[in-house]
Parts: structure tokens; C-alpha cells; sequence
């Protein structure tokens, strides 16, 4: 079954509008693995493609130079084209071969996992950077440029100071599909689940089409995920292990954060992570830090109220922390094992941690159920660790709003509606007066419980201010 083009909408619009420009255009686009970068590519220009060239993983240059000259040949009708020794003597081999080929149309020119073809003394970027100044620039050219790894795209290319100084014309950074793309890419698959089966998937692997694509009709997720996680075979059994070596150079420090990431869900400061990792403070740890900010697998963001020096980092690739908690640590594959595993107090606490991270990601969709989608608004975690006059509280979400409310959001994940027990009313309580205490905050403070099914209307529910249920997630 084929994949289908799914949303993308602003994306393809750049990559049109580029097209029909009627200038030369040189568009970057970025994107962590996996998210379906180069189907969108194919997907917008199919045949008009006039020429395709994807980077090879660690191979030398001779070899990448080899590759390239049978793309040339192809696209030249066959015609014999000698190997060129290096990378300037390509790209003039190119330049020959279009000036050959009239035509008033605008050609395409596709270069693929661009970091693997440019590597340390390849020479590839003098040369591309020459190839484009000097004659693609000025002979009606789309030159698309696509690279995983998102920083060195960032680092080389767009903010080169050398001969492709500011020359991208277009940029589009391709996310993860939201939930309702993902419920839409199901349909389009004939693959029918209901919304919490589909919240379930979405927590183990995010949403890339290409982990997506492997959920098969007429099964659970609990189910899929066994299959596809556990089994051996299965896509996600070891992809964790080729993800950060295919992305980043001396990857061994990229994992160490992002395991020490996923030992504490709600994230860790500059000063927590070299603890744990024995890594030094100075410019490599920033340069990881940066990397896996760029390419999509860590997010930051400030404790409401926290300077900068407070800023935590935190692990929110959905696959990378469900390895880490779970298909690492299994020896060997037993059927009917994630069946087991699904049922523990490990998989509670993963799924709400998980689900709290989905919420974080679909803030827009949050904000529009309350009807603030048009008040300025900073999401934000607070923790306080306590001292002698008020208890440590934590509290997984604030909405700041400019309208002099801040929403106080609880998110649980449950399989069925949560009840609002006295006890946890009083939590909630507490946690609004400690944290109004502390911030000194003149704001109006709204409860707001963020959960699966809806809360069980009782006593203590009626002092729940909003109550939302995955529902609004898929707007």
C-alpha cells in the first residue's frame, strides 16, 4: 500500500510557489528522520524531477562521485559520461549536460541527505556553492536541498558565511504530523481505531509517518506495538540503535543526553544533565544540546517565573523514551510481552508522562477548546521544591494568559472517565495556593484537568473550572 500525501498544505504551497517563481530558487528542507521529507519532494513534482541525487551514508568520495555520474548518465539519455575526480568537475559535467537540454521549463534539481554527500574535505559545498553563483542562479533553476540532520543544515548551509552565503531563498521545516494527521493518514489506510487507540500509538512513536505506516488494520495498538516494537523484525526493535549514528557525528555523547533525559520525564537543567552524563561544561555539550534541539528530539522551555539559567531541557521524541523504558531493557522477544508490560504501574507512569507530552505539543488545539486561541498566551511548567512555610509542588502545565487568567492544567491519562476524589481536589488546592503564594501572581487562577474521557461529575468535580478530554487534541 502506498503512502498518501497527507496535510503538508503550507509545505507544498512553498514548494509550488518556488516552482512557478520566475527566478532561480533554492529551497532547504529540514526535518528530523523519518518524517517524510523526500516523499514530500517526490510527492509535489513526481516526473518533473529532472535530476535526483541521494547522499550514501560513510561512503568516500570517489564512491558518491561514482553514484553521481550514473544519475548524470540517466538524465543525459545514456550518453557516456566519465567519472569526475572531484566534486567541481561534477557539478561542470552537470552544467554541460543542462546547457545541452533546452527548455523554457523550469528544471528540478534534488540533492538528498545533503550531510552525507558534503562531508569533511569533500569539497561538495565550494563546489555546489560555485555551481549555483555562477550558473544555476541565473538559468531558471528549483534547487531542493534535504538533510536529516538539521543543525549541520543550519550551520553549513544556511548560515555559511562562504559562496552559499544567504542564498536560500525558501526554507520549510517538516514536523511530525499532529493527531488529527495522523487519524486522517489511518483512514487514508483503511486502518480503523478510535481515538484512544490512536493516542496509545501516537505515545510510542510520535508522529512519523514512516514508524505510522507499519500499524496494521484489524489490530489493537497494543498489538501493533508489540509487533513492530518487541518482535524481532520489527521496525522499531532496533531503529533506536542506527537513529543517532545516521544523524550525528561521535553520536555516543548525542545518546548520553538523551538517556539521561528519559531518566527524569519532566526534564533536566544544563547543570543535572553533565551530573549525570560526566560530560564537561564548554562548547561540545552545547553543540549536542543544539543538535538535538534542531533535529526534533529534545525541547526546552523555562519553569514559570525561572531565569534562564533554569532552563530545562527535555526528552520529547516519543520513540526514543519508549525504547529506553521498555524495548531496551527486554532480552528476548515473548509474545503476548507488551500484552504484559501494558498492565504495570511502569506503563501508568509512562503513559502519563507521554500524555502530558502530546498535550504540550497540541497547545494550539488546548487553547482553542478554552476560547483563548486569539489571547497571547506562555505555556509553562512550575516546580517548587518547598522550604518551612509551603510544601514542594509541581504542576504540569500553566497557560499565562494576557487576559488575566492563568489556566492551572492537571493532565491524566486514564481508560476511563477520572474521578474527582476529595483527596485530590485538596491536592489541587494546595498546589493553586502554593503556587499563588510563590509567584505572587495578581492573576485569576483557573483549574483545568486535561484528561482522557472526562472527569465523573460528582461533589468535587463542580470546583473543576475546565475540564477537556482528548477530543479537543484532534481539532
Amino acid at each position: 500500500m502506498e503512502n498518501v500525501l497527507i496535510g503538508r498544505k503550507q509545505e507544498i504551497e512553498v514548494l509550488k510557489e518556488a516552482y512557478d517563481s520566475k527566478e532561480s530558487e533554492m529551497v532547504a528542507v529540514f526535518g528530523r528522520r523519518r518524517v517524510g521529507k523526500t516523499f514530500l519532494v517526490r510527492s509535489v513534482f513526481g516526473k518533473d524531477i529532472d535530476l535526483e541525487f541521494t547522499g550514501v551514508q560513510n561512503a568516500p568520495i570517489a564512491e558518491q562521485l561514482k553514484t553521481f555520474a550514473f544519475n548524470l548518465q540517466k538524465y543525459a539519455g545514456g550518453t557516456k559520461v566519465t567519472e569526475p575526480q572531484n566534486w567541481l568537475d561534477a557539478f561542470l559535467t552537470l552544467i554541460t549536460i543542462l546547457e545541452k537540454k533546452k527548455t523554457s521549463q523550469k528544471r528540478v534539481i534534488f540533492f538528498d541527505e545533503l550531510p552525507w554527500i558534503a562531508t569533511h574535505r569533500s569539497g561538495f559545498l565550494r563546489a555546489f556553492g560555485y555551481f549555483w553563483n555562477n550558473w544555476a542562479s541565473k538559468n531558471n533553476i528549483l534547487l531542493i536541498i534535504c538533510g536529516s540532520a538539521a543543525s549541520w543544515m543550519i550551520q553549513k548551509v544556511v548560515k555559511d558565511k562562504g559562496g552559499l552565503h544567504n542564498r536560500i531563498t525558501k526554507r520549510i521545516y517538516l514536523t511530525p504530523f499532529t493527531l488529527k494527521e495522523t487519524e486522517i493518514y489511518f483512514k487514508s489506510r483503511k486502518v480503523h481505531l478510535n481515538r484512544y487507540q490512536i493516542i496509545l500509538i501516537y505515545m510510542v512513536m510520535g508522529g512519523i509517518p514512516h514508524y505510522l505506516k507499519e500499524v496494521k488494520r484489524g489490530k489493537s495498538a497494543i498489538q501493533n506495538i508489540e509487533n513492530i516494537c518487541f518482535l524481532e523484525g520489527g521496525l522499531l526493535n532496533d531503529e533506536f540503535e542506527n537513529l543517532y549514528p545516521a544523524l550525528f557525528k561521535n553520536s555516543e555523547n548525542h545518546i548520553r543526553v538523551i538517556r539521561a533525559l528519559a531518566s527524569k520525564w519532566k526534564g533536566l537543567t544544563r547543570a543535572e544533565i553533565i551530573k549525570l552524563t560526566k560530560m564537561t561544561n564548554g562548547g561540545g555539550l552545547t553543540k549536542v544540546l543544539n543538535e538535538l534541539d534542531h533535529s526534533g528530539f529534545i525541547s526546552t522551555y523555562y519553569p514559570f517565573g525561572k531565569l534562564k539559567k533554569d532552563m530545562l531541557y527535555r526528552l520529547t521524541d516519543e520513540y526514543s523514551l519508549f525504547y529506553i523504558n521498555f524495548i531496551a531493557k527486554q532480552k528476548q522477544s515473548i509474545k503476548g510481552l507488551w500484552q504484559v508490560l501494558s498492565q504495570t504501574q511502569k506503563f501508568k507512569s509512562w503513559s502519563g508522562y507521554a500524555y502530558e507530552s502530546i498535550c504540550l505539543k497540541h497547545i494550539s488545539q488546548i487553547k482553542k477548546a478554552l476560547e483563548i486561541g486569539g489571547v497571547y498566551t506562555e505555556p509553562s511548567s512550575f516546580v517548587f521544591q518547598g522550604d518551612d512555610t509551603y510544601m514542594g509542588t509541581q504542576i504540569d502545565l500553566l497557560l499565562d494568559r494576557n487576559d488575566q487568567i492563568i489556566n492551572l492544567c492537571e493532565i491524566k491519562f486514564y481508560n476511563e472517565k477520572f474521578i474527582v476524589s476529595k483527596a485530590y481536589l485538596e491536592r489541587l488546592r494546595t498546589k493553586r495556593a502554593v503556587f499563588k503564594a510563590v509567584s505572587k501572581t495578581k492573576k485569576q487562577i483557573f483549574l483545568t484537568l486535561i484528561t482522557s474521557f472526562g472527569i465523573k461529575e460528582n461533589q468535587h468535580s463542580l470546583e473543576i473550572d475546565n475540564s477537556l478530554t482528548m477530543e479537543v487534541l484532534f481539532d
